[in-house]
């Protein structure tokens, strides 16, 4: 089968890059040495080009899960231009094409099943989607930003300002441009590449699926750590209108931390979360199909099946019973009608569904 045309402007870009990254930053850094400064730089940049591209292009523009002021999409704008990643239109309907379709090799554009280098990087080495690149049909309510479209259209220009007049800026600033170019510019742009590159390769193929294996999506915490949160892919495949990745306060998600800061200063609003019993019965239903895959061969399955079941029902009753009562109790103190028996309630129904849930853990725990 013939292969589609090699795009030579993403092949020249990330082959100068990355080889310009490995040979000059060692070698400039033996001869003359970087200054505490340039490192700096370095964190801050890669964390503003980072957080653009999770906070602005993924979860706000993509998948909209939150609303933002003006002056932080403008921001992340600038970000997204740093990141060097395409515009933000462009991006977005790249994403929104991957999750209606992913894992499909002939739809999804860096779909996981073509191997760990077609996701991470070959996919944007030669035309595999020519036919649809300037399609926006799936990005429209995008191109009413007036923020975005400008992005889209002076892209440009803003990824030269942002990748090499911010950093010669810095540099002058410091006295080392060349110190500067190489820390804060170059090692930055193709540390942040490859770590947001791991989202469409690694987060696919190494990790856990607590919530659902539909598809190809992992949970990793290691990978959340290299790309500012987003490593709670599994997560994120079913539940993607939820602003967070990482849901648990201890998971690593400074994506989630950054929009609830600027919320609390009224930068962003509208936070979209998914109902914690929908998180809770995804979890519990992936946790029945995998004992019952575990125990099939035994000799007793059919009985152990058939007590997993039973129990299974028990604990989701017990849930969708315990949530839709906590729904009702927070109805009432919303209209200041609380009163102590349905709290007594509540807590009764929780306490119930808490220890049914031992049940199960314990339950499906003797067959792992």
């Amino acid at each position: 089968m013939k292969k589609p045309p090699i795009i030579w402007t993403n092949v020249s870009l990330f082959t100068l890059t990355f080889a310009s990254a490995v040979l000059f930053v060692p070698w400039y850094g033996i001869t003359y040495g970087f200054e505490a400064i340039e490192w700096v730089s370095f964190i801050v940049l890669a964390f503003a080009s980072g957080l653009s591209i999770t906070g602005g292009y993924h979860r706000l523009w993509s998948h909209r899960t939150y609303k933002a002021h003006a002056s932080v999409r403008f921001l992340y704008a600038l970000g997204g231009a740093l990141a060097l990643q395409n515009s933000a239109l462009h991006w977005s309907s790249d994403h929104r094409v991957h999750h209606k379709y992913v894992d499909n090799n002939d739809k999804d554009p860096y779909s996981a099943k073509m191997g760990f280098w077609y996701s991470h990087i070959g996919w944007m080495l030669r035309e595999y989607q020519s036919q649809r690149y300037h399609d926006y049909k799936n990005v429209r309510d995008l191109q009413n930003d007036k923020i975005v479209m400008w992005q889209h259209r002076f892209y440009l220009p803003l990824l030269i300002v942002m990748n090499v007049g911010l950093p010669i800026f810095l540099g002058w600033l410091n006295g080392d441009i060349i110190g500067m170019l190489l820390l804060a510019g170059l090692l930055r742009l193709v540390v942040v590449h490859h770590c947001t590159f791991f989202i469409n390769s690694l987060a696919h193929m190494w990790g856990s699926q607590p919530y659902t294996d539909k598809n190809s999506a992992r949970d990793n915490a290691l990978i959340a750590l290299l790309t500012y949160g987003e490593g709670y892919h599994n997560y994120h495949h079913i539940f993607e209108n939820d602003y967070r990745n990482g849901i648990h306060w201890w998971q690593y998600d400074p994506t989630k931390w950054l929009i609830n800061g600027l919320a609390l200063v009224g930068l962003t609003h509208h936070r979209r979360v998914v109902p914690q019993e929908r998180i809770e019965s995804a979890r519990l239903q992936m946790q029945l199909k995998r004992t019952q895959s575990k125990v099939a061969n035994l000799p007793n399955s059919d009985e152990i099946i058939e007590k997993l079941q039973t129990e299974y029902e028990t604990l989701k009753s017990d849930l969708i019973e315990y949530y839709d009562a906590k729904k009702l109790l927070l109805d009432a103190k919303r209209k200041q009608l609380a009163d102590k028996q349905l709290m007594t309630r509540v807590k009764e129904l929780k306490l119930r569904f808490k220890q049914q849930q031992k049940n199960w853990l314990s339950l499906t725990a003797s067959f792992s």
